[in-house]
């Protein structure tokens, strides 16, 4: 009985054979399929909050822990330039170019103009137009190089480049002077050689006071013929104030300008005709040569 219990144990504890080359090679690669698998499997599972917190850390020990969401006060933002701001900028400099450019092209026309009626020759003045529109050009370019040239340390260049820049812009105001003063005097004599109903009365009334008084004194200088002339002198003292009205009345804008500075401070300025006359003139020469230093004003800062 002993023998057959012991007999049927002994095969239970038979040691295992050894694997061969193959076997172990087969196992090796499907463990490593497993392996593979087990991993791409992984891969789409979505991680854990837990696995996202770095070891070591605690919201306790952390100086920048975040302060729950029902605690965080509602905080206002400094107000910052935001992108609609840039427009208006924008859009001013360009207006400020077009003025600069608009201004540059009249002073161009205006000095080239005055410059080739200097001229005594049709070639001298095309030399003089060419002289004055290559001046205007240099005003108008100078500037803004100049300026360049300064915030790049150049200094010794940028002067040089406002020296050039002051000698064409007196050149170019001369010039406007010349232009605007040789315009405004004749547009003035046009309107004040006008005959108005006035003038001619005073005209008619002159001539007949003249021929009485060649009738008169054809005879001889008596007591009538010096009467004859008398009324001559008050015809032609009325012609010239006749004269005289339609004179002022050919530059109204003089005569505006004068009587507002006198109301506008009650009396305390009052300013003649030839005042005004100056400061338009300076300001008609002027205006047009600003084109270079508005291009300067308007160039963008780096």
């Amino acid at each position: 009985m002993a023998d057959e219990t012991v007999a049927s144990i002994i095969p239970l504890h038979r040691p295992k054979k050894a694997k061969t080359g193959a076997q172990r090679a087969r196992t090796y690669r499907q463990r490593k399929r497993q392996k593979a698998k087990d991993v791409a499997s992984s891969n789409y599972e979505s991680p854990s909050s837990e696995s996202l917190i770095p070891e070591g850390f605690s919201s306790t020990d952390s100086a920048f822990a975040e302060p729950p969401l029902t605690a965080s006060p509602v905080v206002s933002l400094p107000a910052t330039a935001s992108d609609g701001d840039a427009p208006p900028r924008s859009i001013s400099t360009i207006l400020l170019r077009v003025a600069a450019l608009a201004l540059a092209g009249v002073g161009i026309a205006m000095n080239g103009w005055f410059a080739r009626s200097l001229g005594s020759s049709d070639a001298a003045g095309w030399l003089f137009f060419a002289t004055g529109v290559a001046a205007d050009l240099v005003a108008l370019v100078v500037p803004s190089c100049a300026a360049r040239l300064w915030q790049a340390r150049h200094r010794a260049t940028s002067l040089a480049g406002w020296a050039v820049w002051a000698m064409t812009f007196v050149f170019a105001v001369t010039a406007g002077v010349g232009f605007a003063s040789t315009n405004i005097v004749d547009v003035t004599l046009v309107r004040a050689s006008r005959v108005t109903p006035a003038v001619a009365a005073a005209q008619a009334a002159l001539s007949d006071a003249m021929s009485a008084r060649d009738r008169e004194c054809k005879g001889g200088v008596g007591k009538f013929c010096r009467e004859r002339e008398a009324a001559v002198n008050e015809r032609r003292q009325a012609l010239d104030a006749a004269m005289l009205s339609v004179g002022q009345t050919a530059d109204p804008q003089t005569d505006a300008a004068i009587r507002l500075v006198a109301w506008a401070t009650h009396g305390a300025l009052q300013p003649t005709g030839n005042d005004f006359a100056m400061l338009r003139l300076i300001l008609l020469a002027l205006l047009p040569q600003i084109g270079g230093i508005l291009l300067m004003v308007g160039r963008p800062a780096k």
